[in-house]
C-alpha cells in the first residue's frame, strides 16, 4: 500500500523490494532470507526507513540525512542469520520519501506537515503491542513516534545526544522535538546523556532545570569517570512498571560518524552498542527505537553509516 501528501510519499515494502538490496552467496543465511518470511502482523519490531533532510536543514544542519535509510538497507540485508540467535520476528515495513530535495533556509513549512504524515502511518500500519523502529532523517522525526507511543501507555524517552534539542518551538525543526513533546504533555520525562557542554545553549540549559527532565554532560564521562552504563540502569530503576521507555540514538553522539552534526568528539560505536543492549536486557516495556541524523554523503560514509545502524539494529532486536 502507497500513501502520499503534498511533500513525503510512503511506500510499503514487498519482497521484489527487499531482493533489490541482496547479493546472494551460496551457502550463507543472510537477513534477507530471514525477512522473507516475515509478516506484519506477526512481526514484534517494525521497521520504517525515513529519506528526508528537511528536519536537519531547517536547524541548520548538514544535508544527507536522507541517505541513511538507504545504506542501512544494503548493509543489514546483506548480513549473517545464524541459528543460534534468537528469531524475534521483525519485518521492513517501508520508507517515506521526501519527493523534492531541501533547501537550506525553506525547508521549515515541510516539519509538521512530515510530523503528521509519520504519526498517521504509524496510526495505519503499528498496533500497541509492536515496537517501531525509525531509520533515518533527523531528530525532527521524534515528535511523530511520541505522539503515537503516548496514545497507549505513558512514555518516558531516554536520549544518547550531544544536543539537548529543546529549542524555542516556535518554527518546527529537528532540534526541538522534545521541547514540542514536553509542551504537548505527551513526554512525561525525558533523559538526555552526554550532552556537549560547548554546543547547548544558555536557553536550553534553563530548560534543562526542569523536574522532568534528567541531563548529563559528556565531559563528565570523560574527565570525571563517571559510567554511563550505571546512569541508565538507574534512569531505569526510577521508571513506573506502567511506564514505556523510547530510546532515542543521534548518531551525531558517536565520535567521526557521519551525521548531521558531526563531531570528532564523543561515544565510540562499540560504547553504543552496549548502550543500546544494555537498555533492552533492563527495559521491560519498550516503546520504540529511532536511530536518527546519520547522514552519509561518500561511498565511505555510506559504508560506515549502513555497518553502524545494522549493529545498533540487531543489538536492539536480538536478532
Amino acid at each position: 500500500m502507497n500513501s502520499h501528501n503534498s511533500n513525503f510519499t510512503f511506500q510499503s515494502w514487498d519482497s521484489s523490494l527487499i531482493q533489490k538490496s541482496y547479493s546472494p552467496r551460496i551457502g550463507e543465511i543472510r537477513m534477507v532470507d530471514y525477512l522473507l518470511n516475515q509478516s506484519l502482523s506477526d512481526a514484534k519490531y517494525v521497521i520504517i526507513g525515513i529519506r528526508e533532510c528537511c528536519g536537519p536543514l531547517a536547524n541548520n544542519g548538514r544535508i544527507g540525512a536522507q541517505f541513511a535509510f538507504p545504506a542501512f538497507v544494503t548493509s543489514f540485508l546483506n548480513s549473517q542469520v545464524h541459528d543460534q540467535y534468537p528469531k524475534e520476528s521483525l519485518c521492513i515495513l517501508g520508507e517515506v520519501v521526501e519527493m523534492e530535495p531541501s533547501v537550506p533556509g525553506h525547508s521549515t513549512d515541510k516539519v509538521p506537515e512530515l510530523d503528521s504524515f509519520l504519526e498517521q502511518i504509524l496510526d495505519a500500519y503499528i498496533n500497541a503491542s509492536q515496537i517501531p523502529i525509525f531509520i533515518g532523517g533527523g531528530h525532527n522525526n521524534a515528535l511523530a513516534m511520541m505522539r503515537w507511543a503516548a496514545k497507549h501507555k505513558k512514555l518516558a524517552v531516554i536520549n544518547l545526544d550531544a544536543h539537548a534539542d529543546l529549542r524555542s518551538t516556535d518554527v518546527r525543526h529537528s532540534g526541538n522535538s522534545f521541547s514540542t513533546a514536553m509542551e504537548e504533555g505527551v513526554l512525561l520525562h525525558y533523559s538526555v546523556l552526554g550532552l556537549h557542554e560547548g554546543y547547548n545553549n544558555a536557553f536550553i540549559r534553563e530548560a534543562l532545570k526542569s523536574d522532568q527532565i534528567f541531563h548529563s554532560y559528556y565531559e563528565s564521562y570523560l574527565f570525571q569517570q563517571r559510567n554511563l552504563l550505571d546512569d541508565l540502569t538507574n534512569i531505569l530503576r526510577h521508571f513506573h512498571t506502567d511506564t514505556q521507555v523510547g530510546l532515542e540514538i543521534d548518531m551525531d553522539s558517536i565520535a567521526y560518524m557521519p551525521s548531521s552534526a558531526l563531531s570528532p568528539s564523543g561515544w565510540t560505536l562499540d560504547q553504543v552498542r552496549q548502550f543500546t543492549h544494555h537498555f533492552v536486557k533492563t527495559q521491560k516495556l519498550v516503546a520504540y527505537l529511532n536511530l536518527t541524523e546519520a547522514a552519509p554523503i561518500t561511498e565511505t560514509d555510506s559504508l560506515i553509516v549502513g555497518k553502524a545502524l545494522s549493529y545498533l539494529v540487531r543489538d536492539f532486536t536480538g536478532i
